[in-house]
């Protein structure tokens, strides 16, 4: 592949990048309510979007051993309880992986 074919597909990913940025402020504007349904999504798609990654971080747990799933489990619990203490998604994901890293590395 030429540098020409890179230098195009980082021209188009940016393109698209640009546009889904803008999209939206083209679309409302002129003081235009937001439709019901993109407000809905809004309040949705977070949650659903975590419990995606809940599964997908999961999805590969053996739960036949108890090395096997008790780093993950600890890690989990980690990160409910950081976050109903604190609220702050950022220290839940943080605590979380650092709670695990440590767990599989050292104690595991």
């Amino acid at each position: 592949m030429t540098n020409a074919y890179y230098w195009l597909t980082v021209a188009v990913i940016a393109a698209v990048t640009i546009a889904i940025r803008f999209l939206p402020f083209l679309i409302f504007k002129n003081g235009r309510s937001t439709p019901k349904l993109v407000e809905k999504l809004g309040q949705l798609l977070p949650y659903s979007v975590m419990g995606m990654l809940v599964v997908y971080c999961l999805k590969e747990v053996r739960f036949t051993n108890l090395p096997g799933f008790l780093p993950e489990l600890i890690a989990a619990a980690v990160v409910c309880g950081s976050y109903i203490w604190k609220r702050n998604t950022l220290i839940s994901i943080i605590s979380g992986t650092l709670c695990y890293m440590v767990l599989v590395q050292f104690i595991f």
